[in-house]
């Protein structure tokens, strides 16, 4: 039996709580902490934790003689390094949510901690333990649709005025950073996932509609790979609908999540015509393919636990966090001085830890406003990949 703890008691806590319930003849969570112990109780007394109790701090709780496997980190990004590293000194595996940090700094300090601890760390991407994704994955590694030319990632949420007004959210040092970070993350990974990474990126950003926030709400960044292909993400919380999809143009055909695809061989005159010979074998292999047991935080626990369990490879490790928030943190870097960024970004660079590059990113604006909680009403999850 693996005894989990949950740092954390926000939004998020509730889909690792809810997941690792899947699994109770595998894991049980025995504590559940939180600055605000009231709130870390009433998850408890929410998902009855009959084996869990509450906790204040992760001092406390390191200190204890509470028996704890795993870790889940649901806290604001600012906090995962300090936590990570203290649990995996402590002999912990970890699960830390997205992003990793909020700099390369501390990434590659959780980095070091997991390899002279000899435990696992895992990066929550959820994204990918979906059935859209992981057969957008296979159909890609069959190179049916050719040598990729141009990957297109659209992550479009909407936030009202008011999101940054929670206390952390909105500070380049306790967020560290605004949409790009914390919203287009997911796509992000998928896409250096099915991809690789990028050899250079050309970004811009700005705050179109959050006042009370240092941090962007939209940024665009343009991407060259070595094998000669391009691509564009576009990071928003100003876009109504909360639609996201992730698009691979091959020589051959297009394919994305949301799936659809299309087809194209040239007629005489070099006008398009429908390839649909091609087209339906890539519907026939992506039909074949099979459908993931556990979607979401679920399957991304269920990996968790399988690779504590056996020692398998997990599916997001440490490095995998690390390339999504390097290429992050290149958009920032190329926003903010307007320079084209080449990979990899060194330790002695302006934008390597988190102090240096609060000096060096755009302020939109000063907070205006600060709560130190929200009425706890749920959080958005976007559009479902699955549908058109």
């Amino acid at each position: 039996m693996i005894n989990v703890a949950v740092i954390g008691a926000g939004a998020i806590s509730g889909a690792h709580i809810e997941a690792y319930m899947k699994f109770p003849e595998r894991c049980q969570i025995v504590a559940v902490v939180d600055v605000y112990v009231e709130k870390a109780q009433k998850r408890i007394s929410e998902y009855r934790l009959k084996e869990a109790v509450s906790v204040a701090t992760v001092q406390e709780l390191l200190h204890t003689d509470i028996d704890i496997d795993l870790v889940s980190i649901c806290t604001p990004p600012y906090t995962h390094a300090s936590i990570t590293c203290d649990f995996m000194r402590a002999g912990k595996h970890v699960l830390v949510e997205k992003p990793m940090a909020s700099s390369l700094e501390e990434a590659d300090q959780m980095l070091k901690a997991a390899r002279e601890s000899g435990k696992l760390l895992s990066v929550v991407a959820q994204n990918r333990f979906t059935t859209p994704m992981m057969k957008l994955k296979g159909v890609l590694d069959s190179k049916l649709i050719g040598p990729i030319l141009h990957v297109q990632v659209d992550s479009y949420w909407w936030r009202g005025h008011n999101y940054y007004d929670l206390w952390w959210r909105g500070t380049w040092e306790k967020e560290g950073g605004g949409c790009t970070l914390n919203h287009a993350v997911h796509h992000m990974d998928a896409m250096l996932w099915m991809m690789g990474k990028p050899i250079e990126v050309q970004a811009m950003m700005a705050n179109t509609a959050h006042d009370n926030a240092e941090v962007e709400d939209i940024s665009m960044a343009m991407l060259r790979f070595g094998q000669g292909a391009v691509g564009m993400i576009t990071s928003s919380v100003v876009h109504h609908g909360e639609e996201q999809q992730l698009i691979f143009q091959g020589k051959e055909a297009r394919v994305s999540a949301p799936w659809k695809v299309v087809a194209s061989t040239s007629r005489s005159n070099g006008f398009p015509e429908p390839n649909r010979e091609l087209e339906q074998e890539l519907q026939l292999q992506f039909d074949e393919l099979p459908e993931v047991i556990y979607s979401g935080h679920t399957g991304q626990i269920e990996n968790v636990l399988h690779a504590v369990e056996t020692g398998a490879p997990l599916l997001v490790d440490g490095e995998s966090g690390r390339d999504t928030l390097e290429l992050i943190i290149a958009i920032y870097k190329s926003a903010s001085t307007g320079e084209k960024v080449t990979f990899p970004i060194p330790s002695n660079d302006a934008f390597y830890s988190r102090e240096s590059m609060m000096k060096q990113t755009v302020h939109f604006y000063e907070k205006k406003s600060s709560v130190e909680n929200f009425e706890d009403l749920g959080i958005t999850l976007g559009r479902k990949l699955d549908a058109e």
